[in-house]
């Protein structure tokens, strides 16, 4: 077997060690935006929903009792301000509404028989309910809660890039050392 030489074993080291540091760099660069993501999405998220001003039913409201909302009673009076709260009221609060409306129809099942009775006051009624609740429910859904959603996907995922970053980093150094060494 041959032996390898000093200076092999060298420029493997410095391979490594610029290969680790300039991933370690990238890295942090990319948690950096992800985290940048993660500020921007979720603050964006928040102002925009508590400039609705919607919130949840008090608790002991008539509109709003334990047993038919269990899941929601811990949010009672609160202001629907993030990605959980937005998915709850759409969901939970609006949605139930909505299936109360017309005997679990939907807006376009609805729509249709409004369409074909437009003197029915009661079928023209229902499909504006509908209409209005499926909207709010929707932008709820796709505004809040997808929103925020991503937000805190993007957080999670700067802070697993900036620790992968610190690890190479430290191999970096090690390898840094033996290099000079």
């Amino acid at each position: 077997m041959a032996k390898k030489s000093k200076s092999s074993d060298k420029s493997v080291q410095k391979v490594f060690m610029v290969l680790a540091a300039l991933v370690s760099v990238a890295l942090f660069v990319i948690g950096g935006l992800a985290f940048w993501a993660h500020s921007f999405t979720t603050t964006m998220v928040r102002e925009e929903l508590s400039a609705q001003k919607i919130y949840f039913p008090k608790a002991g409201a008539p509109n709003f009792s334990e047993e038919d909302y269990p899941d929601l009673q811990k949010y009672a009076g609160q202001l629907v301000d993030n990605a959980e709260k937005a998915k709850a009221y759409a969901n939970g609060y609006i949605g139930a509404h909505i299936k109360d409306t017309a005997d679990g129809k939907t807006y376009s099942e609805v729509s249709t028989l409004a369409r074909q009775n437009p003197d029915d006051e009661t079928l023209q009624q229902q499909r504006e309910t509908l209409l209005q609740g499926e909207t709010l429910r929707g932008i709820l859904l796709g505004t809040g809660y997808a929103f925020g959603t991503v937000g805190m996907i993007a957080g999670i995922a700067a802070w697993v890039l900036f620790g992968l970053g610190a690890a190479l980093a430290v191999i970096a150094v090690y390898f840094a050392k033996k290099y000079y060494s």
